[in-house]
């Protein structure tokens, strides 16, 4: 038995309304939510002193429940005299003072200011079915009654579903009749639905209106709440109306995942927001997977923060990877916003709760496990929020991850990727006096007043893994291409960042001079006061374009042993990011082949979604150099792309016998040097995976 109606017209027909009840018989119709979820909105905004009246009650047992909670004063009008009858031999003997009265909302007989609370259950939502001219008119009339019988002070409740052209209406005509509007998503309402469809029925979110009136109102008081939070205030229409949209698109996204696995598609992203607050709290990746035995139903994973940027969380292979080994049909994987604050995993978990149980399947009962790394959310602590011409908004932050403190600079236009992260170490100078005490034969304690650890960057670990490969080329063109000892070696870096790559090459290979060029002056004074990048007469900065930089060195025949482009796009809607398409124009090529000679090398940093760009990329290349190799880093889409002028490279055998030297090379100057204790390159691992 069909028991909704088949078109939004038959809605607002008495004949529609008079068969309708006939059919339910005695079951009450709770479409808009019963009681219990309505209850904690209607004690807020309804008392037991107050006059209520109960527009459009239907069979609706939410008077019959407020009666019996304590709500005496209620009159009931329904347009339909069957439902009044119904209700009126149900309620004759146990509530006796309950009015029940046939009437037409839009046309009621009351007396001016008869009432302070004006009730209405989806009577707005059957009256407003379209927005034609006529129907406009009959809701118009509709509210005008109802402030008519309201007193001053008294509140029009509305449980509505607030269809656009219904909430445009309340938007327009509640303040310009010296009304301020509140507007509450009931959370409990959708919840208890979805709990009881258990068809393919859609669950749509159901609002709280409330409507004060007053003599006068200056200006428009508009407020936007979700459940029992803190009330949002707007000053313009246009952003409660989207408040109210954004709740109905995510519950569209909730509707498609409860009623079927988007297993073999892509995920589903969505980004929650604290109401007034622009920039997201949390982010939640949804993936499913085909049923399999052994599979749980439904988990949602916690990323700590600082983790949010590493490949298994921060790309969808990656998160696909999380969900295999998980080993749930269902993942949501939670990442976390900086500029945000989490005080516990726990608190995480609570704020969560409600949002991960709408995106669960169909069906699914019990307490939804909870997964992460360790115990708690992680640390990060932002050292400064800056503002670049060029690169925007950034970020200089610390975060802990597996017990060390990296570094890290964010662009905020690209803040799931890091431009640069140093390794940071920390020192005692108590610890240190103290030691140097006993080195002494002194056994008295030491105190030093004022005294903290001491931060610093520790340049040996390059924490952009694709730095390390670079800096293999760097290695095999400043000593087997160059092997002459007598002469410096020159290595060109076109992007400096936070420096991590230069202070590297300049620490770890000592017979080379290191020029970088970076376009943004801003980028120059991160590295210096945050990297601790220092220049000197084998390393020095030059604030230029890069490609302007190239043309001069090859018009005033510069060359560099290497040259290395590690720049990024600020197109992010470009399928490749690093480097810019204008860095691999065949002209700026062809400079480069001109500046690093017969026996130079040139490398760059690829990073490319699209597999078509990533092909023309390296077609160029391969026109312009007549030996080209690259190598694709593990569980990441950099690629290192390694170009040579020296016909002997053609073939992969002589670039991994020559590589292997280097990469032997490089490892013993870091051990040199005191950059690290163990090996920076796994040099079988590396020459395994080079290809032509």
């Amino acid at each position: 038995m069909n028991l909704l109606p088949k078109t939004r017209e038959e809605f607002a027909q008495t004949d529609y309304w008079n068969e309708f009840f006939k059919k339910r018989g005695e079951r009450a119709f709770e479409w808009y939510g019963e009681y219990l979820e309505l209850c904690d909105q209607i004690h807020k905004y309804i008392k037991p002193a107050d006059r209520i009246l109960m527009l459009g009650c239907g069979n609706s047992k939410l008077s019959m429940d407020m009666y019996d909670s304590g709500f005496k004063d209620i009159t009931n009008i329904d347009i339909s005299p069957v439902a009044v009858k119904k209700m009126l031999e149900l309620n004759a003997k146990t509530r006796p003072d309950m009015k029940f009265l046939q009437m037409d909302a839009t046309a009621m007989s009351f007396t001016d200011e008869s009432f302070s609370v004006a009730l209405d259950k989806g009577t707005l939502d059957a009256l407003f079915v379209d927005d034609a001219p006529e129907t406009r008119q009959v809701v118009e009339n509709y509210f005008k009654e109802i402030l008519r019988t309201m007193r001053n002070g008294g509140r029009y409740v509305c449980i509505s579903l607030l269809q656009e052209h219904i909430l445009n209406f309340l938007l327009e005509f509640l303040p310009q009749n010296n009304c301020m509007l509140r507007i509450v998503h009931c959370l409990g309402v959708e919840q208890a639905n979805k709990e009881k469809n258990t068809d393919d029925a859609l669950t749509l979110p159901v609002f709280v209106v409330v409507a004060t009136k007053f003599k006068s109102l200056p200006m428009s008081v508009l407020e936007f709440g979700l459940g029992n939070s803190k009330m949002q205030r707007f000053t313009a229409s246009s952003d409660l109306a989207n408040a109210v949209s954004s709740v109905q698109k995510a519950a569209l996204v909730c509707n498609g995942l409860a009623r079927s696995s988007i297993a073999g598609h892509n995920e589903v992203t969505m980004d929650l927001h604290r109401p007034g607050e622009e920039t997201p709290r949390y982010t939640i990746h949804i993936l499913d997977q085909p049923a399999a035995r052994g599979l749980g139903k439904y988990a949602a994973f916690i990323v700590p923060q600082g983790r949010e940027i590493e490949w298994l969380f921060a790309t969808p292979a990656g998160r696909k990877k999380l969900q295999e080994s998980a080993n749930y049909q269902r993942l949501a994987v939670v990442t976390l916003h900086r500029d945000q604050v989490y005080s516990s995993l726990e608190e995480v978990k609570e704020e969560l709760g409600d949002s991960i149980k709408n995106l669960s399947p169909a069906g699914l009962t019990g307490q939804i496990p909870y997964l992460s790394l360790g115990s708690d959310v992680g640390k990060r602590e932002t050292l400064i929020c800056g503002f670049s011409k060029i690169s925007g908004d950034f970020r200089i932050e610390e975060v802990e991850v597996n017990g060390k403190t990296l570094r890290r600079l964010i662009f905020l236009s690209n803040q799931f990727v890091v431009q640069s992260e140093a390794l940071v170490k920390t020192s005692n100078p108590l610890s240190l006096l103290i030691n140097s005490n006993y080195s002494k034969g002194f056994c008295f304690p030491v105190k030093i007043k004022g005294k903290k650890e001491r931060k610093k960057i520790d340049f040996g670990h390059l924490a952009c893994q694709h730095h390390l490969y670079m800096s293999v080329g760097a290695q095999l063109a400043t000593t087997l291409q160059n092997p002459r000892q007598d002469v410096e070696k020159d290595v060109l870096v076109v992007g400096l960042g936070g420096g991590g790559l230069c202070s590297f090459l300049h620490a770890a290979l000592p017979h080379a001079r290191v020029t970088a060029v970076e376009i943004d002056p801003i980028m120059l004074e991160v590295a210096e006061q945050y990297f601790e990048l220092k220049q000197d007469k084998r390393f020095h900065v030059v604030i230029d374009d890069g490609l302007a930089f190239v043309e001069r060195c090859r018009n005033e025949e510069i060359h560099f042993d290497a040259v290395m482009f590690d720049v990024d796009s600020k197109d992010l809607s470009l399928g490749m990011s690093c480097p810019p398409q204008s860095f691999l124009a065949e002209e700026i090529l062809l400079h480069i082949k001109e500046i690093i000679g017969p026996k130079g090398l040139f490398m760059l940093n690829l990073v490319c979604r699209d597999e078509s760009l990533r092909s023309a990329a390296l077609e160029g290349l391969q026109k312009v150099f007549p030996a080209v190799c690259h190598y694709k880093l593990d569980e990441d889409i950099n690629e290192v792309v390694y170009c040579a002028n020296d016909e002997k490279y053609k073939s992969v055998e002589q670039w991994k016998k020559n590589f292997g030297t280097a990469g032997r090379g490089l490892n013993s100057a870091v051990k040199e040097h005191k950059l690290a204790s163990e090996e920076a390159l796994e040099v079988a691992a590396f020459l395994s995976e080079l290809k032509i």
